[in-house]
């Protein structure tokens, strides 16, 4: 059997081990281990079982990501969440929709420090979506707004998905956190036009709620000088050249510490849990890298990406029309895989593809960030959705499924647009860097 062919059947395989919810890192590494003793022998897989995995945890790139982790857990716990939603209530919430417009602002804003998509949905539903529901909203927009509005987080700067996919393809951290600086603005904008327009035409969806004075508004930004103070440090040192990814972490993660101590939102027994918890997140996603790497020795070894670069160029489709096939499939698997799982799985076998046809490697990472956000609330995997549906009792699955519609034609809306002007993602880190 060709190695090709051997290629594509360990990938339908991975694809198949992945849906029926086997742990991705043990799915990749069963399929890169098997399928290098079939195709080159027992000597080279027991060489890849010794070496790819050292190999992999030496990369320098994955120090950012405890750190990154550490960061937004403690700002989470710290009650940072709080803070940007009060504030951004103060400002817009009086408005038709204003409170799911705030709740967007706030999930913009704590993503910028927590890096999660999950972390963001799990703080803000319990923080913005009981105060919408006080306040008379439909079940659909308030829970929408939150699910979608979390997503943001996999867009806006320190973005643990984005570290990932900087890892896999040896692309430079700092230029993708430029780059996905204007399209997470550009979702915000979007979100919040959907809400215009969705209370516009059904106003007891999202009545206002009290206006607040110019004072109490301004007052209300005292309660985010931390959170601007961090990522203002983070992403300002990084971009200025201060300090590298690496040192901007922990930077961020001693930053977050510190603000919460002073703050007085964090206590030693909430550090205690902090670390605890991003020890057992980050091992979990250690153990993904390496079952990646031994899933990458196999996929070399029977030269699939090569074998797909070829195939691409022989069929000779315009460029355009394969990145369309090729982001219908992203959003197809993202129905049933996690945002994880999908970077992890078709990044390294559609990376070299796409560079092949003369895409930008940091436009098409800023790209795949935006389909996984997709897969993010779509059903029937959708893990923002049922984090939502488990932590409010006043909510069914059903009821977010059915808020999320209007966000995903927003989401298409940004995805057309980044496709038809690549320059909105590559002017910030072209100024920059």
């Amino acid at each position: 059997m060709a190695p090709e062919i051997v290629g594509l059947i360990g990938v339908l395989i991975l694809l198949g081990l992945t849906m029926i919810r086997m742990p991705i890192g043990l799915a990749l590494g069963s399929v890169g281990i098997f399928g290098t003793w079939y195709l080159l022998g027992w000597d080279t897989m027991v060489f890849a079982l010794a070496d790819a995995p050292i190999a992999a945890m030496s990369n320098y790139t994955l120090s950012v990501l405890p750190l990154f982790i550490l960061m937004g857990i403690v700002a989470a716990r710290a009650g940072f969440a709080s803070a940007l939603y009060n504030a951004a209530f103060a400002f817009v919430g009086h408005r038709k929709g204003g409170l799911a417009i705030s709740s967007i602002i706030a999930c913009g804003g704590f993503g910028a420090v927590c890096g999660s998509s999950l972390a963001t949905v799990a703080t803000m539903s319990n923080v913005a979506v009981p105060s919408m529901l006080r306040y008379g909203y439909s079940p659909q927009l308030a829970a929408g707004s939150v699910a979608t509005g979390a997503t943001l987080a996999i867009l806006i700067p320190p973005s643990l998905p984005m570290i990932i996919y900087a890892y896999l393809t040896e692309v430079s951290i700092g230029k993708l956190f430029a780059a996905g600086i204007v399209p997470g603005i550009l979702g915000v904008i979007l979100y919040a036009v959907t809400i215009s327009i969705w209370t516009h035409f059904n106003p007891k969806a999202g009545a206002g709620g009290e206006r607040i004075n110019w004072l109490e508004r301004f007052q209300s930004l005292k309660g985010i000088w931390a959170v601007v103070v961090l990522f203002v440090a983070v992403l300002g040192g990084i971009f200025a050249g201060i300090f590298s990814p690496t040192e901007g972490a922990a930077v961020g993660a001693f930053g977050a510490i510190f603000l919460g101590f002073i703050s007085r939102s964090l206590t030693l027994r909430l550090l205690v849990q902090s670390i605890s918890e991003t020890v057992v997140l980050s091992s979990s996603i250690l153990f993904i890298v390496i079952g990646v790497s031994l899933f990458n020795f196999f996929i070399t070894g029977a030269m699939f990406p090569q074998a797909l670069s070829a195939f691409l160029d022989h069929i000779n489709l315009p460029p355009l029309v394969t990145l369309a096939g090729i982001t219908l499939m992203l959003i197809i698997l993202g129905c049933f895989l996690e945002v994880m799982a999908i970077i992890f799985v078709t990044t390294p076998i559609l990376f070299p593809a796409m560079m092949a046809l003369g895409y930008d490697p940091v436009w098409y990472g800023i790209l795949t960030m935006m389909v996984v956000e997709i897969g993010a609330v779509t059903p029937p995997i959708g893990m923002n959705i049922f984090v939502i549906a488990k932590q409010l009792k006043d909510v069914s699955a059903k009821q977010v499924f059915q808020g999320i519609i209007p966000f995903l034609a927003a989401d298409f809306v940004r995805l057309f647009i980044i496709i038809a002007f690549p320059g909105l993602v590559l002017w910030l880190p072209s100024l920059l860097f």
